[in-house]
């Protein structure tokens, strides 16, 4: 659309709306592509390990009661990402998709704690070939109103792979088994498919 709205302006030689119009075209384009920009990022496997699902800020580690799929204490770590940041999203283990829910929702900004379990989100699990659960739960934000998420149940994922993007928003959920061994603190900024977040005991 853009494309032919500058040579609309350009055939019609309306210059000085075209330099400006053109300006603004070439300024969006650069941030459409600085958004969904995807660097690629070798991962070596190793389940006993959680990797960031994630880039951002992390906004809360804490014992949650976990009730959409666990129904007990959960560990959770949530990753909260900014318009800069990174917004695909990648598997913090290896294993099979076992359970995936889509759930409608508000738009709280996605730091507020409320959004976790209030706005608009889509969790998946995924179990480990030694049977352990680990569940990433996409959360939409203020901005954010499009959540996409591509692997079904049963399939493989490996860690690392991609499984989805949030646009223009917002938050990432993980939750572990209580005992796991943290790796990062509270306030820390993480990298996807780099940082490790918890060592499985």
């Amino acid at each position: 659309m853009l494309l032919l709205a500058n040579l609309a302006l350009w055939f019609i030689s309306l210059s000085y709306v075209f330099i400006i119009f053109l300006s603004f075209s070439l300024v969006f384009l650069a941030l459409v592509v600085f958004f969904f920009r995807f660097p690629e990022r070798k991962v070596e496997e190793d389940n006993n390990i959680i990797i960031s699902p994630a880039e951002g800020t992390i906004v809360a580690i804490e014992e949650v009661d976990e009730t959409s799929y666990f129904n007990k204490k959960m560990l959770q770590l949530s990753i909260f990402m900014s318009p800069l940041d990174i917004h695909a999203n990648h598997c913090p283990v290896s294993g099979e998709l076992v359970y995936k829910k889509h759930e409608p929702g508000k738009y709280w900004v996605a730091y507020n704690p409320k959004s976790s379990v209030e706005n608009e989100r889509t969790s998946i699990v995924i179990r480990t070939a030694d049977g352990i659960e680990i569940m990433t739960r996409q959360i939409a934000g203020a901005v954010a109103r499009r959540i996409v998420t591509y692997p079904n149940i049963n399939d493989r994922c490996r860690q690392g792979d991609n499984f989805g993007f949030i646009k223009f928003g917002s938050r990432v959920d993980i939750f572990l088994p209580v005992d796991t061994s943290l790796l990062v603190d509270l306030h820390q900024k993480v990298k996807a498919n780099i940082t490790q977040l918890a060592r499985l005991i």
